[in-house]
């Protein structure tokens, strides 16, 4: 996995040094103070194993600006609708239950006849440092003109090209 962005890259760090010699750190072990200057690209999601839902924990200021509203305490399935979110979801359910990182660059979202390209990453979460229960992504983004037919296609979220690295 190669991350280009600085930024990207300092989440990372923090995540593995926030893990210790567990598999995964849990929500409570991030710590905001050593990714303050990064919170306004981090988006958070809790997810609920038994049901099967992700349920929004937090979006740094870009990332609700870049889609129009909030996903905090909406669940997957209400914020991603007409944004692509079988692709996104399976994506973040293969992080949370295998557990995986997950890198990519390319088309990170079209939204509002917005094609968004960047580079993001998706960590997994675990209270009890095994078992995933929630995910922490740190999205970059550069907004580029997607024509007159604008809105979201499986396609649009297919061009970002990723990899899943298995913890």
């Amino acid at each position: 996995m190669r991350i280009s962005n600085k930024a990207l890259r300092d989440v990372a760090i923090h995540w593995n040094e926030a893990r210790g010699q567990r598999r995964m750190p849990g929500w409570s072990d991030i710590s905001p103070r050593a990714i303050a200057r990064h919170l306004p690209l981090i988006w958070s999601w809790k997810y609920d194993a038994l049901a099967d839902v992700f349920i929004g924990r937090l979006a740094g200021e870009e990332i609700v600006q870049a889609f129009g509203e909030n996903l905090r305490g909406k669940t997957g399935e209400e914020f991603f609708k007409n944004r692509g979110g079988e692709v996104l979801l399976a994506r973040h359910r293969r992080v949370v239950t295998e557990p995986a990182i997950y890198h990519g660059q390319g088309a990170v979202f079209a939204h509002a006849r917005r094609i968004v390209m960047g580079e993001r990453i998706i960590l997994p979460l675990a209270e009890d440092g095994e078992e995933g229960d929630g995910i922490l992504g740190v999205t970059i983004y550069n907004f580029t003109d997607a024509g007159d037919d604008g809105g979201t296609s499986r396609e649009d979220y297919a061009a970002e090209k990723g990899e899943f690295i298995p913890l």
